[in-house]
């Protein structure tokens, strides 16, 4: 066949118009074929122009949404956020964040291989080993076959080792049952019959043992619990349910007298209160009642927390419950305990991250650049503080007396000549109103190294609160209020000594029947050991 590309201008010369016209059409053929294959690769590359456009716009969002995550996540602890909101967007946010580096590993995936920005090992968590008390489930793989593959060898080959990854797999909760067998003996001479005798029991003649009812501390409403025990075959009805935490709850009643005397017999103290929702008899609707917690000092040794379910907020229920108490309560400005300190023995010690709250407030909204100053000395103050966390009381009061007292005084001179500048009425010089007015109690840090520089402690341990609440709502009655008041009280404690909360509770449970009661502090947290 004529290849008409190869064809020069001469070789045209003497060829018949026949020719000539076979050979013009030969060429209008090919320039037809390669102006379609042209098109089809200009649409080919549109496409992938477009594809490219879309991947790069969807990889630049997903990049800007991890790294605001990270921000928000890595970043200064915001004031416009407290702590139980905190928490509760923490799991949302860790799942947001694998969601769309997941999506991000995906597009990356695509095509060609995209340049990763390097990243900083330093700041990537080490994967801990998993705990060795697991029970292990081993999976072998070998190969089927053997022999060596190679041709011309096929000889028998020899293990010279394995290789062992680990994967971390949950079951749900196991259901099991305690047999207890007590043998009969009799006496066929004098018809005389022998046995032990039945424990005592948390649950009086009920089937829940001490480590089922000791279930209870995670939170969950009993309408929860009731469909997860139902998955294993379990039927325990919520009111079954409610019943054994009712009866757990009032043994416990002699250990959470226990646990309020000591943790009262420390000389300071922090204090604070939430609300939770209380559902009102006869209404169908819930009240607003208040949980108070008492916690032994931040530097103190020996940690503990105590709660009191009231149904309100008045003076009375401080007063009520620190009637035979003095020292220092650290708290924040809330009246209800002016009662407190005007008995004898009773002071008072501020918090200033209440105080630079106010400021933080101001200076996030640009309102005013005093707030800004005001934020920077007290960050110096604060860090004084960390650097003195692990001394002892002594040493940390002649640290704060040697550092943070020069710039306390130059806090106390700057604010009050700032006051002189402002205008009244002003966000600004309400903040500096509220320092000034509380300055004695909010510098008492400085007079006794037990006490804390702010109220954090007590923030934190009310997260719990926090928690539980999202979970059941609202507590079914006072005296529902009150026994979570005592469970959570010896839990929180527990943790706050390394303990497994499940652990203490089942064991408490199950000795607390039969110990002597002049004996109940061995069952408190700070001095509970585990079970061998």
């Amino acid at each position: 066949m004529l290849n008409v590309t190869t064809l020069k201008a001469q070789d045209l010369q003497g060829l018949s118009q026949s020719a000539v016209t076979e050979i013009a059409s030969a060429l209008l053929a090919q320039l037809a074929v390669q102006q379609a294959a042209i098109a089809a690769k200009d649409e080919h590359i549109a496409r992938r122009d477009q594809e490219i456009k879309f991947k790069d716009a969807k990889i630049e969002r997903i990049t800007f949404e991890l790294a605001r995550l990270k921000a928000w996540r890595f970043g200064a602890k915001t004031e416009a956020m407290n702590a139980q909101q905190r928490q509760m967007f923490e799991d949302t946010l860790a799942e947001d964040e694998a969601d769309l580096q997941a999506q991000l590993d995906a597009l990356h995936g695509q095509g060609e291989p995209a340049d990763k920005p390097q990243t900083d090992s330093k700041r990537k968590p080490r994967r801990q080993a998993l705990p060795e008390h697991l029970r292990r489930v081993d999976h072998h793989h070998e190969p089927q076959d053997t022999t060596c593959p190679t041709p011309d060898c096929g000889q028998a080959m020899v293990r010279i080792g394995e290789d062992v990854s680990e994967r971390l797999d949950v079951v749900p909760a196991e259901f099991f049952v305690h047999r207890h067998i007590r043998g009969k003996w009799a006496c066929k001479c004098c018809q005389r019959l022998v046995q032990e005798p039945v424990a005592p029991q948390i649950i009086d003649k009920g089937v829940p043992a001490a480590g089922l009812v000791a279930h209870f501390v995670d939170h969950l409403p009993y309408y929860r619990m009731e469909q997860i025990n139902a998955r294993s075959g379990v039927h325990t009805p919520r009111s079954t349910l409610a019943s054994w935490s009712g009866a757990g709850g009032a043994s416990l009643l002699p250990l959470y007298e226990a646990h309020r005397a000591f943790v009262l017999s420390a000389r300071v103290l922090h204090a604070d209160e939430t609300p939770v929702r209380m559902l009102a008899p006869g209404t169908g609707k819930t009240a607003k009642a208040y949980v108070w917690a008492y916690a032994r000092g931040e530097h103190d040794g020996t940690p503990g927390v105590i709660y009191d379910f009231c149904s309100g907020r008045g003076s009375k229920y401080p007063a009520q419950f620190l009637s035979d108490w003095s020292g220092t309560l650290t708290c924040d400005d809330y009246g209800g305990y002016d009662i407190v300190f005007r008995r004898e023995g009773c002071v008072e010690a501020g918090c200033l991250a209440h105080a630079r709250r106010k400021f933080d407030e101001l200076a996030k909204a640009q309102a005013s650049p005093v707030a800004a100053q005001a934020l920077m000395r007290m960050a110096k103050i604060y860090r004084i503080e960390s650097q003195s966390r692990e001394m002892s009381v002594q040493a940390r009061l002649a640290h704060r007396q040697q550092y943070a007292r020069p710039l306390w005084n130059e806090l106390h001179a700057w604010m009050k000549l700032e006051r002189t500048r402002v205008p009244d009425g002003g966000g600004i010089a309400a903040a500096l109103d509220y320092s000034l007015k509380r300055w004695e109690a909010l510098g008492r840090f400085l007079d006794d190294g037990a006490v804390s520089v702010d109220n954090n402690h007590i923030e934190n341990l009310m997260r719990p609160w926090g928690l539980g609440r999202k979970a059941w709502l609202f507590a079914g009655s006072e005296l529902a209020g009150q026994r979570a008041a005592m469970v959570m009280s010896l839990v929180q404690s527990a943790k706050l000594h390394g303990h497994d909360p499940w652990v203490y509770l089942r064991d408490v449970l199950e000795r607390l029947l039969e110990h002597p009661s002049h004996r109940i502090d061995e069952l408190l947290p700070h001095r509970w050991t585990p079970p061998a």
